[in-house]
Parts: C-alpha cells; sequence; structure tokens
C-alpha cells in the first residue's frame, strides 16, 4: 500500500508530500499547509470546469459520430462545414488578433534555432538536453551517418578528413573570407586565426592576411589576440566557435590548429511530463518534479558510464569571452528549458481531493513545477546557472481543443502565480496545435492565451490520430504512409504559420515544427529538415543532442526572420484543406497490403507497449518490422492504434486478423529484444501478459477510448504491472491513510 498523508482535506501520496515539504518549498515563502490548502482550493475551483469541458468534448464526437454514419464518405463540403459551426464544433475566426506576451527570453522571441524534447524521468537525458546549447560539429558528423556512411569504429583518417573538409565548407558558406583586395578564400587554406586592430585576421596558406567578408561575424575570443584558443563567430544570431589547440591530435594535423568547431545548437528544450514519459503514480511524479526543480537550482546532474569510465555529468556553467574591443561577452550556456505538462484528460491518484477523487493530473503539473521554478525566478545575480533571464517560466500545454480549454490552462496559471506570490503572466503557454478543433479554431486559441503565448507548435502523429479519431465512421481511412501527404496535413501545417505570422509571432514567439523520429538517420535528416526553416519555423524538434547540432545548421542555411516576412505576404491558407477526410479507396487495396499495413502498426504498437508497460519507459527508439529504429513515444502509438481501430470498424480488417497478427508479430518484437536482460515476453507459452492485452484493448477498444488517446489504456497496465511487482493489490494504494 502506498502510503498517504492528509493535509488541507487532500490525500497526498507521502513521497510526493516530503519532496514538496523538503526540497521545493523552502525559499518559498509558504508552509506546506499552506501550499496544499492553495492546492485544494485550486482543485475545488477548476474540477468542475475541466469536467463540463471534457463532456463538451463528448457530445461534440457523438454528434460527430452521428452526422458520419448517417452520411458516410467525404462530406458536401459546404454542409459539413455548416453542420461544424451548427454544433458549435467550428467557432467564428476573431478579426484581428495580436499577441502582448512580454518579458520573453531572446532564445524564444528573437532567435531561431532547434529544440530538443527529453523525458522528465531520465536525469542523464535532461542533463544533456540543458547542456545541448553547445555541440562539437566535428563530433555530430564523424558519430553518426551524417556524410552519407556509418560512423566507423575507432579513429579512420579518411572518415576524420572527410568530416573536417564539410565543416570548412560549411565555414566558407556561413563565414566567408575574402583577400585584402577582395577575392574569395577558403577556411580550407588558414594557416592561423588571430586577432588585430579590433578585427579577426586569417593569415592563408598564400602569406596575404584575409578577413572576413562581413567584419561585424566575428563577435568574441579567448586566450590572448595573437594566439587565440578560441574565435567566436555569429550568424543569423547563432554562434560559432572555432577551438584552437596545436597540442590536440587534430588540432596538431590542422593548418590552423583548428582541433574542432562548436555550434550553438538547442536554444531552447522541452523537458517532458507527457508523452515520453511513463509516469502513472506520485512516486513517478516526483521523479520528474525532482529534476525539474534541480535543473531550476543548476544542480541537475547524472552518474555516466561510458567506455568502462564512471563519470558525473553537470549542468555548463555560462561561457565567457572577450570581444574585438577587449570588453567582457557572457553567452547563455544552456538550453532555454520548457516543461510539458499533460493534458486536461488525465486524473492522478498522487493526490485525492475530500471526497477521495483523483485530482487533474494537469493542475498538480502547473502547481508542482511552478514551484520548483522559483528556484531560477527568484535566483540572485550571483548565483552560477540559471533558466530564465527574464524572470519568466515557460510551460508546453498539449492536447487542448479548442479556445475554451486554452483558457482554461491560462487560467490555471493565473490561479498558481497568485498562490506562489508571483507576478501575473509570469507562467508562458506553449501551445501544442495538434488536435483538430483547434486547429480550425486557431486564431481564436491564440486569442485566449494572446498575453502568455510563447509558440504555437504543430504535432503531426497527435494531429492525425485525432483526425481519424474525430471523423471515425466515415470511412476508412488511408495507410499510415500516406498520412503526410493529404490535404488535411498540408493545410494544417501551413495554416499554423499563416496564423501565427499574422497574429504578431515573428520576433516575439517561437512557430514551431515537428520532430525527427529517425535518431539513426542523420543524412537523411539533414537533406529533408531544412524544410522547417523554409516553412517559416523558428524552430524544429529533435531527438537527441547530435541530431540539435547538425539541425542548427539549416538556421544557418535559412534566415528565418526574412523568410517569414516573406511567408506573410502570401495568400493565407483557410480552413478548407483541414476539413478535407482522409478516407482511402479500399478497392484499390490488396490483401496483401491490408496485412502488411496490419502487421507494420501491430509490430510498432507492440514495440513500443511492452517497454512502457513492462519497464516504464516512454519514449525510446523501437525497431520497426525491417529493423529501422524509429523514435516511438503516446503520439506515435495514438496513431497506429487509431488507424487498426478505424479499419476494423469499417471491416477492412476483423478481430481475429487483429488477434493473429498480434501473436505473430509478438514473436518478432521478443526477438528483437533478446538481448534485452529486462525483458519479458509478450505471450509466453502462447499465454498473453499485460503488456500484449494492453496493445490488444488500444485497438479492439480503440474507437471507444477518449479522443482517441492511449494514456487510460496504459496506465491502467503499467500500474497493474507495477502492483504485481510489489505484491500487492491496487485498490489498496487508493485507500489512503492519514497521518
Amino acid at each position: 500500500m502506498s502510503p498517504r498523508v492528509t493535509v488541507s482535506g487532500l490525500s497526498v501520496e507521502r513521497e510526493l508530500f516530503e519532496f514538496v515539504r523538503d526540497e521545493a518549498l523552502p525559499g518559498s515563502g509558504l508552509t506546506a499547509e499552506r501550499f496544499w490548502e492553495g492546492a485544494a482550493a485550486i482543485f475545488r475551483s477548476l474540477g468542475p470546469r475541466r469536467a463540463a469541458l471534457l463532456a463538451e468534448r463528448d457530445r461534440l464526437q457523438a454528434q460527430l459520430d452521428d452526422f458520419h454514419r448517417a452520411h458516410p464518405g467525404r462530406p458536401d463540403p459546404q454542409a459539413y462545414r455548416d453542420f461544424l459551426q451548427r454544433i458549435g464544433y467550428l467557432l467564428p475566426e476573431p478579426t484581428e488578433v495580436r499577441i502582448t506576451t512580454r518579458d520573453v527570453d531572446e532564445e524564444v522571441s528573437r532567435l531561431a534555432g532547434p529544440q530538443l524534447v527529453v523525458p522528465a524521468l531520465n536525469a542523464r537525458f535532461a542533463t544533456n538536453a540543458a547542456n545541448a546549447r553547445w555541440g562539437s560539429l566535428y563530433d555530430a558528423l564523424y558519430g553518426s551517418d551524417a556524410l552519407g556512411q556509418p560512423a566507423p569504429g575507432g579513429y579512420d583518417p579518411v572518415h576524420g578528413a572527410a568530416v573536417i573538409a564539410r565543416v570548412r565548407a560549411f565555414l566558407d558558406d556561413t563565414f566567408p573570407l575574402v583577400s585584402p583586395d577582395g577575392r574569395p578564400r577558403s577556411h580550407a587554406s588558414a594557416a592561423c586565426y588571430r586577432v588585430a586592430d579590433g578585427a579577426l585576421r586569417v593569415d592563408g596558406d598564400d602569406g596575404e592576411a584575409w578577413r572576413l567578408a562581413d567584419a561585424s561575424e566575428f563577435v568574441g575570443y579567448t586566450g590572448s589576440p595573437e594566439s587565440p584558443e578560441t574565435v567566436l563567430l555569429r550568424h543569423h544570431g547563432l554562434h560559432i566557435e572555432l577551438r584552437i589547440d596545436r597540442t590536440h591530435p587534430v588540432g596538431g594535423a590542422d593548418l590552423a590548429g583548428v582541433a574542432d568547431v562548436i555550434v550553438e545548437a538547442a536554444l531552447t528544450a522541452i523537458i517532458d511530463l507527457e508523452d515520453s514519459v511513463a509516469a502513472v503514480d506520485g512516486a513517478d511524479k516526483t521523479v520528474g518534479y525532482r529534476h525539474w526543480l534541480q535543473l531550476n537550482a543548476g544542480t541537475l546532474e547524472a552518474t555516466v558510464q561510458k567506455n568502462g569510465r564512471r563519470f558525473v555529468r553537470r549542468m555548463q556553467p555560462d561561457r565567457r569571452y572577450l570581444s574585438p574591443d577587449g570588453t567582457p561577452v557572457q553567452l547563455h550556456g544552456r538550453a532555454l528549458l520548457f516543461v510539458r505538462h499533460v493534458g486536461h484528460l488525465m486524473t492522478t491518484d498522487a493526490v485525492l481531493d475530500e471526497n477521495g477523487n483523483e485530482v487533474s493530473e494537469g493542475i498538480l503539473d502547473a502547481l508542482v513545477t511552478a514551484l520548483g521554478s522559483l528556484r531560477d525566478l527568484r535566483a540572485h545575480e550571483n548565483e552560477r546557472l540559471r533558466n530564465s533571464r527574464t524572470g519568466s517560466m515557460y510551460v508546453v500545454k498539449p492536447k487542448l481543443h479548442g479556445p475554451e480549454e486554452v483558457a482554461l490552462a491560462v487560467d490555471t496559471f493565473a490561479c498558481v502565480e497568485e498562490l506562489l506570490g508571483l507576478p501575473a503572466r509570469t507562467i508562458k503557454i506553449g501551445l501544442m496545435d495538434e488536435e483538430r478543433r483547434t486547429s480550425v479554431n486557431l486564431a481564436a486559441c491564440v486569442a485566449a492565451a494572446s498575453d502568455r503565448i510563447v509558440f504555437v507548435n504543430t504535432g503531426f502523429l497527435d494531429r492525425t490520430g485525432d483526425e481519424i479519431h474525430t471523423s471515425l465512421h466515415a470511412g476508412a481511412v488511408e495507410r499510415k504512409s500516406a498520412m503526410r501527404s493529404q490535404p488535411f496535413t498540408l493545410g494544417y501545417e501551413d495554416h499554423n504559420v499563416d496564423v501565427a505570422l499574422r497574429s504578431g509571432f515573428s520576433g516575439r514567439a517561437q512557430i514551431g515544427k515537428g520532430m525527427w523520429a529517425i535518431p539513426g538517420h542523420m543524412a537523411a535528416m539533414l537533406e529533408q529538415k531544412s524544410a522547417h526553416p523554409r516553412a517559416g519555423a523558428s524552430t524544429a524538434w529533435v531527438p537527441s543532442p547530435t541530431a540539435a547540432v547538425l539541425h542548427a545548421l539549416h538556421y544557418h542555411e535559412v534566415d528565418v526572420v526574412s523568410r517569414q516576412a516573406q511567408l506573410s505576404a502570401r495568400t493565407p491558407t483557410g480552413i478548407e484543406p483541414l476539413l478535407e477526410l482522409p478516407l482511402a479507396d479500399t478497392a484499390d487495396w490488396s490483401t496483401g497490403d491490408v496485412r502488411e499495413e496490419l502487421d507494420d502498426n501491430v509490430q510498432s504498437i507492440l514495440g513500443y507497449v511492452v517497454r512502457w508497460v513492462d519497464q516504464g519507459i516512454g519514449c525510446s527508439t523501437v525497431p520497426d518490422i525491417h529493423g529501422v529504429g524509429l523514435m516511438e513515444d503516446r503520439a506515435t502509438l495514438r496513431i497506429s492504434s487509431q488507424l487498426l481501430a478505424n479499419w476494423l470498424t469499417h471491416g477492412v480488417i476483423s478481430e481475429a486478423d487483429v488477434v493473429a497478427s498480434l501473436h505473430r508479430m509478438a514473436r518478432i518484437v521478443d526477438h528483437q529484444n533478446a538481448e534485452d536482460a529486462e525483458y519479458e515476453p509478450l505471450a509466453p507459452g502462447g499465454v498473453p501478459g499485460l503488456a500484449f492485452r494492453a496493445a490488444e484493448r488500444l485497438i479492439l477498444e480503440g474507437a471507444r477510448q477518449p479522443n482517441g488517446y492511449t494514456e487510460p489504456i496504459l496506465h491502467s497496465a503499467r500500474r497493474a504491472r507495477k502492483e504485481t511487482r510489489a505484491g500487492g493489490p491496487l485498490s489498496q494504494a487508493r485507500s489512503g491513510s492519514a497521518s
């Protein structure tokens, strides 16, 4: 039984209570009793409103289901639009929306660059994310397939030379050199970098002293002017550091002594309490809350074992240089951190209200993460590490359906600010545009948070999962691989940018794009992900520090500010493409096509769910049916399970087909995980285990899940697994005990 503490009418899991009392509250000015009293008041005040909004989701879905049963197939566009307006799904668009958010750090308001997303429960990943602001371009290119071939084991001189040549080409494109008479010169022929008369001078192999074509790109150095240890350059607001060390094996073999090139990469990072974690109780939540607190205090560290060595990884300090005129320059050493809360749907028994009911998990996230942010928001100037320099906290709020749900999130933040004594609008909101009702009412959603909003970001996978569920009864949907080319997807991505630009985001807030989901394929990412800044996005998600370093190159290729100005002049994308349903012509499919799609999705579901349920891993690289590692989280699970639920609804597949595929694919997933000592087979001896049953339910019961979400089934299975291993009945954890 999970020990609990009764305080201010609430029953709180002891581990969470003690964390708040002993670690989070000191220095806040609040006692534990006052904090939980305020929390209880917020739960009472906002709980009924949250319940009403969830009921509204159900009402609208029921009416959509009735409509599509009565009008199967693609509806008449005008009749469909009239219907959506009549039931209150599609709202009038505000005549003009202009955001007014203040006190926003430049990483969000002004700069463009990668955004790293990591699970909050993993201290190593969270520390790496904070430190991913700066990374080695040499290492990123050498240690990945970025140059078109796998990274070699050990050091391969040929591969190393190719890396150096690639970096020199990047430097030539980004920071071109010219001779005294203006002729182009190459960094590949530089013999020495030095500072003279407040400018960067590059001694070439031809004996001439070259200069930067744009002298303003040189912004600092360390060491002596005659023999600098680092040279700091800036382009499109992002910094590049040339590290010069002739004693280093790489620098010693380099004509100019360049040992490495460090790029400013992940300007921002999201510490995730939602889709990439498996947090189902107070103990799990406390781990994430503690890491967020320690990130804000600058004290988070992780013990790492690598190549037989054991060391502690800590958060990096700020970086210090001398400007060309010798005055000090200080740059932020870490990514600016957001925290992603859960949406409005989920409740948690980490806290039970006075009636013994689970409280809103999203409200609990707001309370405890804001308390953790006080370490940063009230930091003194002489403290070593800071997150925000403008006194703001940044929250990503996912899975919101329409402006009233955005308003609930905003009002939650206002209540938390009042409880903690924070200035109004300290807590900023990043809006995930990943649910259909938000997409078609995006301007109204932005208006509901106009004085707090700091980004709008598209989430293709959740958006597709919601698209399938919303129109579940209209007909069978396209295969998963065809979804990215559907009109709703293309229109949704452009509409997001258009609304943001029209609302004044440029120079004030981020416009974001989604994740690169194949961590092992960096060459393909380099080729494709430049589309995001070209589309007007000032940030896009990446799965690793290496990917952040490589994606940073795209923001040197594309001047996002100029690109946004160009896009502002185009005819905005309306919502018409967003209302085109992704229905398939199933007559074109063979039996083999259907079985292939079924097996692909079932294997993906099983590969992710077995780690979630049995090991509590919320995000990992899961091999697909062909052995290609794909980054999977709950968003990828949602689209796979909803697609199969849709096909089941329309008779493309049968329940027997699903069960047979589950057993076929279980053997493949077991084989793919054979080297994991902690792995438990999905159906040992042919008897399905908890993870197998959870995957089966996600498909067979998918049509009945609220908005097609996977969380209720996953949480139930994971809690059952934890209870089985703890040896106690699940019901005991709910009984509560006062102390």
